[in-house]
């Protein structure tokens, strides 16, 4: 158990931006909500899974919506604290501890909110390793784990409780709820014992984000490549540099969704990268060849000071170095691809681990490169 300070957020809120892939929310809304929540409390508790018994009873907390319309429509800071209580009280007996559904954006530090307001810990965890769009998209789903009873809760003080017969379903009807409540509201989701989070769950989530961050504001430190740091940091590629031409971006259906082009610079100019999103980057593909594709993490980051650029922020001329990291394993196998590999969005392109993509463009990890061929 370790105690995680106002300071501590800045670098989990960077670290969680780049493994957010471009979604997950706002990071610094979420860090400022969980830092003035901390002022007011205190520290909060980080607590290794295994630290927690097996009957214990954890409750994760994220928001739920469109990254755009958070970007206008900023949380209180009680609509995830309601959400929690809701669910406590329907669950009828008393939490152990909340955790963060997924490593991205506003979705890593709102927990902190309600570990802090409610004085409990915070499991250093989440469900997915990186952020995904929708509700039935963690770990715990395919080890069928239920995601319900599931507490949803709105800034006016709407709060509705959820028991669906499975995670699918719970998206469907959570997506609807937070439609109705202006396209972003917040969840109390996946109740799980101790022993669940330790054998289906991402563990050691925060304190990798914390590395992340800290790797980031390093390299400033010393006028290094922050890309090259994060490159080596995440066991990742750096597939294209290049500068936005193009942003096509909509709310539809409670999902920030569309596509980004990008032209690119030095050894890739002449080339033109797109990037299409759901909330985060899912394809990323030039004219005559696939980069990376979902499961695995595609993130953007700002060719000069390495800041993560999300989805809802990304603009016509910004200069980027695009990454793509491997996926937690789970995600790689035929059950996670049948829930978030390219076909479940859409897209008619067989998986391929991003190593194995970049192996057969004589692509290595073992320092800076482009997706030129």
């Amino acid at each position: 158990m370790r105690r995680i300070t106002v300071e501590a957020l800045d670098d989990i809120a960077l670290g969680a931006a780049v493994l957010g892939t471009g979604g997950g929310g706002d990071p610094y809304i979420g860090k400022l909500m969980a830092q003035a929540a901390l002022r007011r409390h205190g520290d909060v508790e980080l607590i290794d899974p295994h630290e927690l018994a097996d009957d214990d009873l954890v409750v994760p907390t994220a928001m739920m919506g469109a990254p755009t319309v958070m970007v206008e429509k900023i949380p209180r800071g009680q609509e995830i604290v309601s959400a929690f209580q809701a669910l406590e009280a329907h669950l009828g007996r008393p939490v152990r501890a909340t955790m963060s559904i997924e490593a991205g954006g506003l979705n890593s530090t709102t927990p902190f909110t309600v570990a802090a307001e409610l004085g409990i810990p915070l499991v250093d965890a989440d469900t997915m390793g990186r952020a995904f769009p929708e509700l039935q998209m963690c770990t715990p789903t395919l080890a069928g784990v239920t995601a319900t009873p599931m507490a949803i809760a709105d800034e006016k003080g709407n709060r509705a409780i959820l028991q669906t017969i499975d995670n699918r379903w719970t998206e469907t009807f959570a997506r609807s709820l937070t439609v109705d409540m202006g396209c972003a509201a917040m969840i109390a989701i996946y109740p799980m014992t101790g022993r669940q989070v330790k054998e289906t769950c991402v563990l050691g989530t925060m304190t990798v984000l914390e590395e992340i961050g800290k790797t980031i504001r390093r390299a400033r430190l010393v006028h290094a490549d922050p890309i090259e740091a994060v490159r080596a940091a995440t066991d990742g590629f750096v597939i294209f540099r290049g500068k936005v031409t193009d942003i096509a971006r909509r709310t539809e259906t409670g999902f920030a969704r569309g596509e980004a082009a990008l032209a690119g610079t030095g050894d890739d100019a002449g080339q033109t990268l797109r990037v299409a999103f759901q909330n985060e980057f899912l394809v990323a593909r030039t004219e005559d060849r696939v980069l990376a594709t979902t499961p695995d993490l595609i993130c953007m980051l700002d060719a000069e000071t390495g800041e993560p650029i999300t989805t809802e922020s990304l603009r016509y001329g910004f200069r980027v170095a695009v990454l793509a990291m491997p996926g937690d394993g789970r995600w790689r196998t035929p059950a996670g691809l049948a829930v978030v590999g390219p076909g479940y969005f859409g897209y008619d392109i067989p998986y391929l681990p991003v190593e194995e993509r970049m192996g057969a463009e004589g692509i290595g990890s073992d320092g800076p490169s482009s997706g030129s061929a």
